[in-house]
């Protein structure tokens, strides 16, 4: 083999082992976010029980937006783009408060 060709071979084969090392650790973030969020959705699902016990609103304004807020100082603080931080978090909201709905229609007996 030429010095060449063997120092190709050697690059291929580290970018290969990074690109595996590296395709390992989003795996598991990404098994790490889907058992947080399966916590988060499990205090959110107890909250809207909470709420449609005591018959309060399936959304609260004031705390979405404080929570919106506060996430984004933390994604700025983490180097994270902000609007994406926001827009998650607007999606993660949205579903909890489809499912504050639908726990509230429930508890109505609809």
């Amino acid at each position: 083999m030429e010095n060449g060709t063997e120092g190709q071979v050697d690059q291929d084969v580290y970018v290969q082992q990074e690109l595996q090392r590296l395709r390992d650790s989003i795996d598991n973030l990404d098994a790490a976010l889907v058992h947080l969020l399966a916590e988060r959705f499990k205090c959110t699902q107890e909250v809207g029980r909470l709420k449609a016990r005591y018959q309060l609103p399936p959304a609260d304004p004031e705390r979405e937006a404080s929570q919106i807020r506060r996430l984004r100082t933390l994604a700025e603080e983490s180097k994270l783009d902000p609007v994406f931080a926001e827009r998650f978090l607007n999606f993660i909201i949205a579903e909890v408060v489809r499912h504050h709905e639908l726990i509230a229609a429930a508890a109505r007996g609809n």
